[in-house]
């Protein structure tokens, strides 16, 4: 397999950061579902929340280099049997899940350094706290980053729903592009 797109589907690389990026997500959600109904006593108590953190600022770092990489690497044209209107949802819905996922990062940052320390990572370098001390920083930032935290789930399950449409329904090659698969 290729490691750049081609005009006919994903090369290895886009398909590996997409896949990634969907099981981030869906694992952060998870994961912080869990976490918040954690008690005093509850020995992950610690370790969820900075597990969490660790792992949504390396999401971060994909999703950073992701960016990067659609101008190194563009995606392959949509399919020529897509009317306008898919054209113009799938540029908008690619659009909303890239700025409300930074969106609900930035938020869970802010979160973490309200009160001026940084984040560490996985205990292996701490990303400092560059903004910290705003009027109800932590409290502002938790409800940004929990309903923007459903909104991406919702949003990309539907995402994933489409691709699955697209597939056994309009029998086109949207999915298998995502797979690595010719068109």
């Amino acid at each position: 397999m290729q490691l750049r797109n081609s005009s006919s589907r994903y090369g290895a690389v886009s398909i590996f950061m997409h896949w990634t990026v969907a099981l981030a997500v869906f694992g952060l959600f998870a994961l912080g579902l869990w976490m918040v109904g954690l008690d005093y006593y509850s020995p992950w108590r610690k370790e969820a929340p900075d597990l969490h953190k660790s792992i949504g600022l390396t999401l971060l770092a994909v999703m950073l280099l992701r960016v990067i990489w659609i101008w190194i690497s563009p995606a392959p044209p949509a399919l020529a049997s897509y009317s306008k209107a898919t054209r113009i949802g799938a540029k908008l819905g690619h659009g909303f899940l890239y700025l409300a996922l930074f969106a609900l990062m930035i938020a869970g940052y802010l979160i973490s350094t309200a009160e001026g320390v940084g984040i560490p990572v996985f205990g292996l370098f701490e990303v400092p706290a560059l903004i910290s001390n705003l009027p109800d920083q932590a409290d502002v930032a938790g409800v940004v980053h929990l309903y923007l935290a459903w909104a991406v789930v919702i949003f990309a399950g539907l995402h994933g729903l489409i691709a699955l449409k697209h597939h056994f329904i309009d029998r086109d090659a949207t999915l298998t592009r995502m797979l690595g698969r010719k068109a």
